[in-house]
């Protein structure tokens, strides 16, 4: 509608977007697009570590140099609770999509469950590594991208707990902290997936070229 036009002004016209919803899920979402640039630029991240680890596997006449491959087990058993919490993950996107108030704080409850065990196996995992992170070039770039895996693991779980803990109070009634599950949700798949090529790197890598 017009809101008048003064004399030798332009005339201005205003939209009345009251009517228009205040959140919305995944693409119409603008958190989602931040956290997607976030993805992309730890993608990015991951990969110039891969990168440099196969850089120094390729000038080295053996690899790793002077240590023995990590120990599978506790990074094996990591991968596998890993995968497993995509199932919980998925049906805690349905969930905050349907904004079902009480099946999304029982997801909230499993995915802190689910993100703080893989932390308990990190830490024997890191213990298994066979190298110091100040041996050789070998033990600083398996230890950064041990590390960095770490970092985006530490920070999904604490943004989750902080997520369940708001939707046990009044706050997990407003419609845009199901968006906000969802976001999170969409970050572990991330987690989960950026993962599986850093799992085979450190495990497999050197075995098969030894």
């Amino acid at each position: 509608m017009s809101l008048g036009k003064p004399c030798g002004a332009t005339p201005r016209v205003a939209i009345d977007v009251s009517a228009l919803p205040t959140y919305s899920f995944a693409h119409r979402s603008l958190m989602w697009w931040g956290t997607l640039g976030f993805v992309s630029i730890e993608t990015a991240g991951f990969g110039l570590a891969i990168a440099t680890y196969l850089y120094f596997a390729q000038k080295a006449q053996t690899w790793p140099p002077d240590s023995p491959p990590p120990d599978l087990l506790p990074g094996t058993v990591l991968t596998v609770l890993l995968l497993l919490s995509l199932i919980p993950n998925q049906l805690i996107k349905g969930w905050a999509r349907a904004e079902d108030v009480i099946k999304t704080r029982i997801g909230l409850v499993i995915m802190c469950i689910a993100g703080i065990l893989p932390l308990i196996v990190r830490v024997f995992e890191f213990m298994a590594l066979n190298v110091r992170w100040d041996t050789d070039a070998y033990g600083s770039i398996v230890w950064l991208l041990l590390g960095l895996h770490t970092t985006h693991l530490v920070t999904d779980v604490i943004d989750t707990i902080v997520l369940m803990a708001l939707m046990f109070t009044r706050h997990g009634y407003e419609g845009r902290r199901f968006s906000d599950v969802y976001d999170n949700a969409s970050y572990w798949d991330f987690v989960v997936v950026s993962w599986l090529p850093v799992y085979f790197i450190l495990y497999w890598f050197p075995r098969l070229v030894s």
